[in-house]
């Protein structure tokens, strides 16, 4: 786990430097400090937000509520521009959130899953790019929301980065972060650390979304990694099986690297819930579309930790003890709702057992 920062005015929740520590923050009797940058406070800033909770939907406004987790738990990730992109509504209510589990002594802080699963993506992404052992490679992030990978991590410098997602959501994100790199105080050292960054306005529950990313400059024939963080189970089935089918296509041509994450059936059951694809077993499925060498994880796995999955009574390792094929946990009747983080690969020389 990175090393707790020392106090900065310009960030949303400063953390103290302590040695002991709890849910992977300082155990100390105050709840951190927040703070909203002087950017955030800005009437440009303020006004693009309004914009977003006005007019977006909620799979839309959900790009906002994944930035202000990364926000929130700096602490454990590195994204300076996070507060930005999530706006002082989301900021706000998941500050709220975190430290009433604070006070309630709560097993898991909420945004937990959040910081666990971008540490998963970004470790993932690297090492994914590091199998690839210099050669050219593209990243494609599908439903990239309010991602700021392209800004923040170094191991893209030899990588050409896609961003695909709603026109407005992109241009949004644009506009706000143009607004971040143009202060001439706090985030006056933000720049692109990938090779180059390319959005792509396109929706991927339609059928031309990689036309439109092919006409962007994307080659089917070049070494590619796919994120799909977060967006799969907002799709329905056969959009989602869509997407999968045609990424793995792909192994037939080029080296071939998916990093996503799955809902299972219990997930998507809940009351008032907008999920809707699942699947049980994502590693059984995979293979069948064309992947090889799949691998997966749930939260509080070796590799799906990062330090923050300590107490072994909370609600991710009780889960990681039962069968995945239980549905309902027998000691509290409640469903077993798992995330299951997955990385598979296909090139055209494969071969599938």
């Amino acid at each position: 786990m990175q090393s707790l920062p020392s106090p900065s005015c310009g960030r949303v929740c400063a953390i103290r430097q302590m040695t002991k520590q709890e849910h992977g923050f300082p155990v100390e009797s105050a709840w951190p400090e927040f703070k909203l940058s002087n950017m955030l406070l800005s009437d440009a800033v303020k006004k693009f937000h309004e914009s977003i909770d006005n007019e977006w939907d909620f799979l839309q406004r959900s790009a906002c509520q994944t930035a202000a987790g990364r926000a929130l738990w700096k602490h454990v990730i590195h994204d300076p521009v996070a507060d930005v992109l999530a706006g002082e509504k989301y900021l706000t209510s998941l500050h709220e959130k975190m430290k009433k589990d604070h006070l309630n002594n709560a097993r898991e802080i909420s945004g937990v899953i959040l910081a666990v699963r971008t540490l998963w993506f970004d470790s993932k992404i690297e090492a994914a790019l590091k199998s690839f052992n210099g050669e050219d490679t593209q990243v494609v992030l599908l439903g990239a929301g309010m991602d700021a990978r392209a800004y923040r991590l170094s191991c893209l410098q030899e990588s050409k980065v896609f961003e695909v997602d709603f026109p407005k959501l992109l241009q949004m994100k644009a506009a706000l972060l143009q607004l971040a790199m143009s202060s001439t105080t706090e985030y006056e050292k933000l720049a692109v650390m990938a090779k180059s960054l390319v959005r792509v306005a396109a929706d991927i529950r339609d059928d031309d979304w990689l036309e439109k990313l092919k006409r962007s400059g994307y080659l089917p024939e070049r070494n590619t990694v796919w994120v799909l963080e977060g967006i799969l189970y907002y799709l329905s089935h056969q959009q989602a099986m869509q997407v999968l089918n045609i990424i793995a296509a792909n192994c037939n041509q080029t080296h071939t690297v998916l990093l996503a994450d799955f809902m299972n059936k219990s997930s998507t059951t809940l009351s008032q819930s907008n999920f809707q694809f699942y699947s049980d077993w994502p590693d059984h499925l995979l293979p069948s579309l064309g992947f090889s060498d799949v691998k997966l994880s749930q939260i509080g796995d070796p590799d799906a930790h990062f330090g923050l999955m300590h107490d072994p009574f909370n609600l991710f390792n009780r889960l990681r003890k039962l069968p995945r094929s239980i549905q309902t946990n027998p000691d509290d009747n409640k469903p077993c709702c798992r995330l299951y983080l997955v990385s598979a690969s296909g090139s055209p020389d494969q071969t599938i057992n």
